[in-house]
């Protein structure tokens, strides 16, 4: 596990075993048969996975909801393998999508693989040394070779068109005229139930878990284990991550909150816990912490009795973060966020935190050149940036003392900018009044 994950607790599982801790927690929507599947968990290790098709190149707070997951039934005892879907991945699954996904090339899905692979073991021990040591694989090693008349024979033989055209993903799709759905999305379902067959002849999994958008996929894979004549499946499935207001996130939804901190940096990835609507703090601290109820009753109580101290929003952006990005990324974080947000002028800071600080703020590139010598006019830099509409209105703001340069108040109009008023590396943040900002990159 990496270095920012809690050790493995083998303390027993609580009240109601596995099943209940996922519960408490809310990560169970679904079960297709819970009383088998608690008395299984129960009586020794369980084998299970969950996969993760390389869309994307990175992963996203959507699906950390299933690596939570996993990371809990590992610590309870039990076997995960993380499926990076390298085959379902060049066909796309239709469930819970409206259009057909865009195919990618051979060079971009082993990238996105790559960044899989790395952010799975974020939360996961993946080593498969011991009885939990996991497994990653990639469903592409059993699928490439397989021709098309020998999957008609091993899986097309036991599936009921009947029942993959009554599932929610299929009809739904179906029902649009205009869209409909392709013969390669249509067949994505008995790619998934290929997969859980083969895992669980080979590995003996047992298991497979997944987003609610799944649950047809997963049945489907119970059902073609049992016609094969394999031993008994099973499948659960967690809820969609969804905000407070009913919005989705992922991809998808165009709000994704990336697991690579090249896409959504540690101090971005802080700011969104820390700003999260009460009424999603509670769920959010027990979907991606690793905090004990008991504490989080305690912080949901703080919450009750006064909002405004964002106690609790605090301790989720903390402990989320640490997951991810380690106690480095958390301190840098942290201190970003007491600069920004503080009284002091802004120095030393990451281009890329002001960036994400002030994404809404309208900006301005000029050239490096622009610093040397004299510099830069102050009332020219807040025009070109757009902060005024001339230098006039500039020079009238900058007499009334409403400008600061780096969160530094500039009275004097003739003010210059130099290399040292730089922020960041090559952004400087100016602002007018209280709430109007806009950043001078200068490259």
């Amino acid at each position: 596990m990496s270095a920012s994950t809690p050790d493995h607790d083998t303390s027993p599982p609580p009240d109601g075993g596995a099943l209940g801790l996922l519960r408490s927690r809310g990560f169970i929507q679904d079960v297709t048969d819970e009383a088998g599947l608690a008395a299984r968990l129960a009586a020794g290790p369980v084998t299970f996975y969950v996969g993760f098709d390389p869309t994307a190149p990175s992963l996203h707070a959507g699906n950390l909801v299933g690596m939570m997951a996993m990371s809990w039934l590992q610590r309870l005892g039990h076997r995960p393998i993380a499926l990076a879907g390298g085959a379902t991945g060049r066909i796309g699954d239709p469930s819970g999508r409206d259009t057909e996904r865009e195919l990618l090339d051979e060079t971009t899905l082993e990238r996105h693989l790559g960044g899989i692979r790395q952010q799975l073991g974020l939360v996961l021990d993946l080593s498969g040394d011991g009885p939990t040591g996991g497994m990653l694989v990639d469903n592409y090693d059993w699928t490439r070779d397989v021709r098309l008349l020998d999957f008609l024979r091993e899986v097309g033989v036991h599936a009921s068109v009947n029942q993959m055209i009554a599932r929610d993903s299929v009809k739904r799709r179906l029902d649009e005229r205009e869209q409909g759905l392709t013969y390669a999305e249509f067949t994505y379902q008995l790619l998934q139930s290929f997969d859980f067959a083969h895992l669980a002849e080979t590995h003996g999994c047992e298991v497979q878990g997944g987003g609610s958008d799944q649950w047809g996929n997963i049945v489907a894979g119970i059902d073609l284990i049992r016609r094969r004549g394999g031993t008994q499946a099973f499948g659960l499935v967690w809820p969609l991550l969804t905000t407070a207001d009913g919005a989705k996130f992922g991809k998808s939804a165009g709000n994704a909150i990336w697991l690579d901190p090249e896409l959504t940096s540690p101090y971005a990835y802080y700011q969104y816990w820390i700003n999260a609507a009460d009424g999603d703090v509670v769920r959010f601290l027990k979907l991606f912490t690793y905090l004990p109820l008991e504490e989080i009753d305690d912080l949901a109580a703080e919450l009750r009795r006064d909002p405004s101290a964002r106690v609790a929003h605090r301790v989720l952006a903390r402990e989320a973060t640490r997951i991810i990005h380690g106690d480095e990324g958390v301190a840098a974080a942290e201190g970003a966020t007491a600069v920004l947000f503080g009284d002091e002028p802004f120095a030393g800071l990451n281009d890329e935190v002001l960036a994400a600080a002030f994404d809404e703020a309208p900006s301005v590139t000029l050239e490096r050149e622009r610093l040397a010598g004299e510099g830069l006019g102050l009332l020219d830099a807040m025009t070109a940036a757009g902060l005024t509409a001339g230098t006039g209105e500039a020079r009238r703001l900058v007499q009334q003392g409403a400008v600061r340069l780096n969160n530094r108040r500039i009275d004097d109009p003739q003010y210059r900018l130099g290399p040292e008023d730089l922020a960041g590396a090559t952004t400087a943040v100016l602002r007018a009044g209280k709430k109007r900002y806009a950043l001078v990159r200068f490259a």
